[in-house]
């Protein structure tokens, strides 16, 4: 029997709903609640990794189908609207590299600290600054995100989040704490 996902396909510029069958579609996400330390830590890299990937679809498995979002001022709820919105979102935001942190946790809830970087269309780099807390359900998928983010202009030479690669920080590339953020 065929089991559908709420999940889109960008196809030249526009998004078009994709049927997975059982086996492709995320039902579970771990590292599961009720969170450790150790695990919301596990939690913040497996989310940060999955944002620099900058692919809207990877990142939208990781929220059920009628997750609700606050980002910024802008409410979004559902995976089909996450996956537009981060489309969006990194089309203007060029040379996207983000570092999250473990603010802190209690069973099936983390928030995190957060720094990104990336350059406007018309050569401008930012530094974005933010802080979002995160709930999830007991299959490890989130079902909430709110987010609070302020953007600074920066110079190319105040940039430091540096990684040659165009995808997840390299695991010895210091963190927002290292860098003295």
């Amino acid at each position: 029997m065929a089991f559908s996902c709420n999940v889109f396909l960008m196809v030249r510029g526009i998004f078009k709903p994709l049927v997975l069958q059982r086996r492709l579609c995320v039902t579970q996400k771990l590292p599961l609640p009720p969170f450790t330390n150790k695990t919301a830590i596990e939690k913040v890299r497996l989310a940060e990794d999955l944002w620099n990937s900058k692919n809207p679809v990877l990142v939208s498995m990781g929220y059920t189908n009628d997750c609700s979002w606050r980002n910024r001022s802008e409410f979004i709820k559902g995976r089909g609207a996450i996956q537009m919105f981060l489309q969006t979102k990194w089309s203007k935001e060029l040379d996207y590299k983000l570092i999250k942190e473990l603010w802190c946790y209690k069973d099936n809830r983390i928030s995190v600290k957060f720094q990104y970087e990336y350059m406007n269309i018309n050569g401008q780099w930012f530094r974005a600054y933010g802080n979002e807390n995160w709930e999830f359900n007991e299959n490890g998928l989130m079902t909430k995100r709110e987010a609070s983010i302020n953007d600074l202009p920066i110079e190319n030479h105040e940039r430091l989040f540096l990684w040659k690669n165009d995808g997840p920080r390299p695991i010895d590339y210091p963190g927002l704490t290292q860098l003295g953020l």
